[in-house]
């Protein structure tokens, strides 16, 4: 029997075929279902389109869904900065989460215990900055998404077992880093290279050295790897060199610690404000509240380079531990 069909549905159907997407197929279909006279000449032709179409819906409704799954490797940054602490199987990258943070991470001695990422909050005197415990790096398979975890980090914490072939370990670690374009930010990279590599500040993190007779060792593992690297010397285990970590990842992160005081009063130096290293008193009073951006005329500063209550522009640029009165 003869479907007749009306003019306009070859046009719908001829942007059916160049659809490019899933939603303009989807109203295409619609639209033809609704231009196609009922009878019984386009009963299959009807069947048809709307098996299409609920197969396309489902399809469409199945792809949504996995898109709204938020990934393990997803971490939102918490606290002043967020850190990768990554590394070969067994270098103790678990334990030194566990000995410098809340979390805990299951740690053993057998490798890859760690199959997804875990974040946890160090403390550095009165700031917190955010570790992330990862799974090993492997010359066989990287997850994606793993990969994706270390170049969104402020700074990348490389773990190596200084009782077991550091340096081995140490290029190992960046070849399979360097080869998902992840580079120590003092690394030489070609200019025409640079738009597609990621750059970061790294610190080695010489695990187990447990005692003073291996700081020799470490001694000569700086000086073979060179002196651009910032290597330090810590134990998990015995808890040595601990805050050494803790605040050479503070100054990688190039932050400062401002404190806000209110005129005729003391300021509250159990919360400071952090910024970016070289913000100024403006960025400061911003951060402190947006109004005061407009209204701000002068500030009085407590701190480095200056003397006591000296008064400053907007355009100063603070140090780490200064004090600050805003004027407006």
């Amino acid at each position: 029997m003869p479907t007749n069909l009306p003019p306009e549905y070859a046009k719908i159907e001829e942007r059916y075929r160049a659809a490019k997407s899933v939603e303009e197929r989807i109203s295409c279909l619609e639209e033809m279902l609704t231009v196609i006279p009922k009878h019984k000449g386009t009963d299959r032709l009807r069947a048809d389109l709307r098996r299409k179409l609920s197969k396309m819906k489902d399809a469409s409704q199945t792809k949504k869904g996995a898109a709204k799954r938020t990934s393990v490797f997803q971490i939102d940054k918490e606290g002043a900065g967020q850190v990768a602490v990554v590394g070969l199987p067994n270098v103790g990258k678990s334990a030194l989460l566990v000995a410098l943070t809340n979390a805990s991470p299951e740690v053993a001695d057998y490798p890859f215990t760690t199959w997804t990422p875990t974040p946890g909050m160090m403390l550095v005197e009165n700031v917190q900055i955010q570790l992330i415990d990862t799974p090993p790096l492997n010359t066989d398979h990287m997850e994606p998404d793993l990969l994706s975890l270390i170049r969104r980090a402020d700074v990348v914490l490389l773990v190596v077992d200084l009782q077991t072939f550091p340096i081995q370990q140490l290029e190992d670690s960046l070849a399979i880093l360097q080869e998902h374009r992840i580079f120590p930010n003092h690394a030489e990279i070609p200019e025409a290279d640079r738009h597609r590599m990621v750059s970061k500040p790294f610190i080695v993190v010489a695990n187990k050295c447990d005692d003073e007779r291996l700081d020799e060792d470490c001694e000569v593992l700086g000086e073979l790897i060179g002196e651009e690297w910032h290597v330090v010397p810590v134990s998990a285990t015995t808890g040595r060199n601990l805050d050494r970590l803790r605040w050479a990842v503070f100054d990688r992160l190039e932050i400062v610690r401002v404190y806000s005081k209110p005129p005729g009063k003391e300021p509250d130096r159990t919360a400071p404000f952090v910024l970016a290293k070289g913000s100024t008193v403006e960025e400061f009073a911003a951060g402190v509240h947006q109004d005061f951006v407009e209204t701000l005329t002068s500030a009085r500063i407590w701190g480095t380079g200056v003397y006591d209550g000296q008064q400053v522009g907007r355009d100063h640029v603070l140090s780490d531990g200064d004090v600050v009165e805003l004027r407006t």
